[in-house]
């Protein structure tokens, strides 16, 4: 079971993301400072540092694997969901899975998965408390094999889905680095254009990626 804990991330603007995830979406700030808010994101922290000249990304949060639905209702009273193949809902088929796609308010491409191996269901209606944690973060490289093996240096890590080409999944469904070679793929489901932006991750992992690199935290 991969575990991410927090995720770190940077904004051009502090002011806009409080807005949209504590007012819009209605998740609990746990840190609000001028250059700094976090947010609870279920079991994980997901913090907006600024950064001027941030680039959006790509990141997932679990949900129960039987509210895929009732999300799609709640988010859409919200904010614009994204088509996926000209459908609101994508289903993987390979993977057990059911998803809906969102911009938060720097254009990161957020998005609510409901996983069926997880196997946690919910018998209340959906908000934000709902989310279970973070589950995805985007990695975008040149280099997806450099990737992988600086990654699996750290601590071993299972390759779930693709290959060392354009696309891979590294990870299990608690926890995925979606790697992509942006010279070869864009972020689904927009046609986005991929760019390497930098974060931090704690969890299992925990290393910063910052101008393509990644470096090991202590």
């Amino acid at each position: 079971m991969m575990i991410i804990k927090e995720v770190i991330l940077f904004t051009r603007s502090i002011q806009n993301q409080k807005k949209f995830y504590k007012t819009t979406l209605g998740f609990e700030l746990l840190e609000d400072a001028p250059e700094k808010i976090s947010i609870k994101v279920g079991e994980s922290k997901l913090t907006f540092k600024f950064k001027e000249d941030a680039k959006p990304t790509h990141f997932a949060f679990n949900i129960p694997s039987n509210a895929i639905y009732d999300a799609f209702m709640w988010l859409r009273k919200r904010t614009e969901v994204l088509d996926y193949d000209g459908e609101k809902i994508a289903e993987f088929i390979n993977w057990k899975a059911k998803a809906i796609y969102f911009y938060d308010a720097d254009k990161n491409i957020v998005e609510l998965i409901a996983r069926e191996r997880i196997n946690t269901e919910s018998d209340i209606a959906f908000t934000a408390y709902s989310v279970l944690s973070i589950s995805e973060m985007g990695i975008v490289t040149e280099d997806i094999e450099g990737i992988y093996n600086g990654i699996n240096h750290m601590k071993p890590i299972h390759v779930f889905d693709g290959d060392f080409n354009r696309f891979c999944a590294m990870g299990d469904d608690f926890g995925l680095f979606i790697v992509i070679d942006k010279t070869k793929k864009k972020w689904n489901p927009m046609d986005d254009e991929a760019y390497t932006s930098d974060f931090i991750i704690k969890g299992d992992y925990n290393f910063s990626y910052l101008n393509g690199k990644s470096e090991e935290l202590n």
